[in-house]
């Protein structure tokens, strides 16, 4: 019983120090990726997601409080389901891709909440406008990958996503649900 105890201890310190000597995500896997969306049409729940992204990334999940991330969506690259409905949310109205393509994130502070559990602050730019976004993210070492997961609700009146007739919240809901699965590479 002690030597099957003191072995478990070994392992743990062992798996301990192979965590913290591992090297920081610095780059993603967008292949092994996703960036989705949901929301309410109609009363109705609907699904999307973005095909394009990318990030400039060093995170060490044992060194949270160091980490840069920044992150860039291809609004173009919108997959709402329907083509109509995928050429109708880039104009104007919506995301209004000829004057604002892209969507960026980037993150100011990512602490620790709990064992693989971080709280991850920054601020989220759509349409030329940025607010302050707050969210929980978790870890899973996945071999030399991680995969960290979260999301967070954005309200689409803060960045003018739906003009004019769509302002109204009856046929859109203003709550879009944003969720997000990243597969991180350490340095090569």
């Amino acid at each position: 019983m002690k030597t099957a105890l003191k072995h478990i201890v070994t392992l743990s310190a062992l798996a301990l120090a192979a965590q913290a000597q591992a090297a920081p995500y610095t780059s993603i896997v967008p292949a092994k990726s996703s960036v989705t969306f949901s929301y309410k049409q109609m009363g109705v729940a609907m699904d999307g997601r973005f095909k394009k992204f990318a990030a400039q990334l060093h995170l060490d999940p044992a060194k949270a409080e160091q980490a840069k991330a920044s992150f860039e969506v291809d609004l173009t690259s919108v997959d709402t389901g329907s083509g109509e409905a995928d050429e109708e949310v880039v104009t104007k109205s919506w995301f209004n891709t000829a004057a604002f393509p892209k969507a960026q994130f980037v993150a100011q502070q990512i602490k620790p909440t709990a064992a693989n559990q971080y709280e991850v602050q920054g601020t989220l730019s759509i349409k030329g406008m940025t607010r302050e976004v707050k969210f929980p993210m978790k870890h899973s070492a996945q071999g030399k990958d991680g995969l960290l997961t979260g999301g967070f609700t954005l309200k689409r009146a803060d960045y003018s996503i739906g003009e004019g007739m769509w302002a109204k919240f009856d046929v859109v809901a203003n709550d879009i649900q944003v969720n997000f699965s990243i597969t991180a590479q350490s340095g090569k």
